[in-house]
């Protein structure tokens, strides 16, 4: 029998997240896929900045940046006939509107990028194995049984056929959509699978003739007489630009797959491309079904699960693969503390209760996205006729000189531009505020949203929100907010005026043995705020604080100086992590 600290099935953008942190932060874990390798397509592909803080905290930035292509390249979302026909239409998308691009820069450190997931895998699954996850490929996962002081999983060499056991204080379920973990833990979900049936066709060939002069990762392809699949009646989505290409086509979903040779796949490439001159070749092709379904639970015991295993929908909005490694940020240092014995098993519910929220969200949202195609063929009129020919005619008629064809125009125009809901929908990706046993509140009224919730970031401080990045300097060394804080730690951020917050943090981490790093940002002090825009960002005083957890996110602030500073943090990190420290003041002594 082998035994770890954590068992994480599945080698995706979710497991290989969970063991990368989790050997970062020095604990030990077994990782088991039933592959022979990691993902060899590129489904996923948009990357957000949420998910790059992640990677930047893991210092993983720079490798991504080394294989993703650049936001520049992902912009002008087109509308066409087919890539050399004509086309109907652009939006600018993923952060490149100057308005939307001017947001992007104020909210991260980062730059989202197109990041297919067979380049962003081994990334991460490559961080984990060299900071010391045992992985162990075509090994699958077969059952597993919980006691009161762990999980014994039982797993498979796909290669020997030898089956033996895994002895792990907690087991991850990070095994996709189809998940056995989830099943055998008995998790409740809530939706449908099987929605609507496509299928992937992924091709080489050189298309820049057609493409380059505006650059995008997606060319929605409208077709008279085409079949409507699960994001559109016909996706070209780029891979790598601009010679490597996946299409999205539909089948009907009460059928059975269909099997798709090469000469099918190729006639729908040519027909979509518009130019059957074009060397292609083809290189895979795969069904897959679109999703509504999300967990009611994402925990049972010693058994936690993630990523798509908990929530399943179509890639509309490009959340997938982000919000999977979100789901390993979130849960990996608070299972770190729990195996150190820095934190009670209680932390653990906040995974849930963080999670669970956000996994409803995106699923609503991705298939919400879907339906919002309707509008972009009612103003083509494609839904007022089954007949191709008409749907031609009536797509030609938003050329006339008419009463009717300007009030064509101004309905296809306002239909793309709401498209913005899918393809730059900011708010969705970064405006996550959490609300469980791991945020402690501290007094003041939620802020809300002032404006559209999904489509722009609204940063705050209030606890739960994640914190606000600007710029700051360490001497001549530019650094995020962001940057101060994570790497497994919580940190304590403070200024001018904020000594007693200092000492109290050194005093309270070291009476519960907690690495708790102390910022103090101010003129004359190590980090400085030459724009003054911490200042304006931080929502406390000077000698106000803020305690960031090790996500990022803001476990409780404190405006002002307070009478008490190693009591009232004290109180804090009691109420976060489930434990008292010895002789941590009056509150505790009340609390008690």
């Amino acid at each position: 029998m082998i035994e770890t600290d954590v068992l994480v099935v599945g080698s995706g953008p979710a497991g290989s997240t969970m063991a990368a942190l989790l050997s970062t932060y020095g604990v030990s874990n077994v990782l088991v896929t039933k592959y022979r390798w990691l993902s060899d397509t590129p489904r996923a592909h948009i990357t957000n900045q949420r998910a790059l803080e992640v990677l930047r905290d893991l210092d993983l930035e720079q490798d991504a940046k080394l294989y993703g292509a650049p936001q520049e390249l992902m912009g002008d979302n087109v509308f066409c006939t087919s890539l050399a026909g004509e086309e109907l239409g652009r939006l600018r998308t993923w952060g490149t509107h100057p308005m939307s691009a001017a947001r992007h820069q104020l909210a991260s450190p980062t730059r989202m990028m197109d990041l297919p997931q067979n380049f962003l895998e081994p990334i991460v699954f490559g961080a984990a194995c060299a900071r010391g996850t045992r992985a162990r490929l075509s090994t699958e996962y077969l059952s597993h049984k919980q006691d009161r002081t762990g999980v014994t999983s039982l797993v498979r060499d796909r290669v020997t056929g030898e089956e033996y056991e895994i002895r792990s204080k907690y087991l991850i379920g990070a095994d996709g959509g189809n998940s056995q973990v989830a099943k055998d833990a008995g998790l409740r979900m809530n939706g449908k699978m099987g929605v609507a049936g496509s299928m992937n066709i992924i091709f080489k060939g050189d298309l820049s003739r057609y493409v380059a002069h505006r650059p995008s990762v997606l060319y929605w392809v409208m077709q008279p007489g085409s079949n409507v699949g699960g994001i559109g009646m016909g996706l070209v989505r780029m891979v790598r630009p601009w010679d490597e290409w996946l299409i999205v086509w539909g089948y009907d979903i009460n059928q059975p797959a269909p099997e798709v040779d090469d000469a099918f796949a190729k006639s729908v490439a040519y027909s979509l491309i518009g130019d059957d001159t074009i060397p292609i070749e083809i290189k895979s092709v795969s069904t897959w079904t679109v999703n509504h379904m999300h967990a009611l639970d994402y925990s049972k015991g010693r058994v936690f699960c993630m990523g798509d295993a908990t929530h399943r929908h179509p890639p509309s909005n490009g959340l997938g693969s982000n919000t999977s490694i979100q789901d390993a940020f979130n849960l990996a240092w608070k299972m770190a503390m729990v195996v150190k014995g820095e934190a009670a098993p209680s932390l653990l519910d906040s995974y849930q209760q963080e999670r669970a929220p956000i996994g409803k969200q995106i699923v609503d949202r991705a298939n919400k996205s879907i339906e919002e195609f309707g509008p972009i063929f009612q103003a083509l009129g494609l839904l007022d006729t089954k007949d191709p020919e008409q749907m031609k005619a009536n797509m030609e008629a938003r050329k006339k000189n008419s009463a009717a064809g300007e009030e064509q125009r101004r309905k296809l125009r306002e239909a793309i531009a709401s498209k913005v809901y899918e393809f730059d929908c900011h708010g969705v990706e970064m405006n996550q505020r959490y609300a469980s046993v791991a945020v402690v509140p501290d007094g003041s009224k939620d802020p809300g949203f002032k404006g559209d919730a999904e489509l722009c970031y609204e940063p705050t401080t209030f606890p739960g929100a994640r914190l606000p990045h600007v710029w700051l300097e360490k001497g001549t060394q530019k650094l995020s907010s962001l940057d101060l804080c994570g790497h497994g730690r919580f940190t304590l951020m403070t200024g001018i005026g904020g000594e007693g917050w200092v000492e109290a943090a050194n005093q309270v981490g070291a009476e519960l043995k907690l690495d708790i790093r102390v910022v103090v940002v101010g003129p004359g002090r190590e980090i400085e705020d030459p724009y003054g825009d911490w200042a304006r960002a931080r929502e406390v005083s000077d000698a106000g604080c803020l305690l960031v957890r090790p996500d990022h996110h803001v476990a409780w602030r404190s405006k002002k100086r307070a009478a008490d500073p190693k009591g009232e943090l004290a109180r804090v990190l009691e109420a976060l992590l489930g434990r008292a420290a010895k002789n941590t003041g009056k509150a505790v002594k009340e609390a008690a």
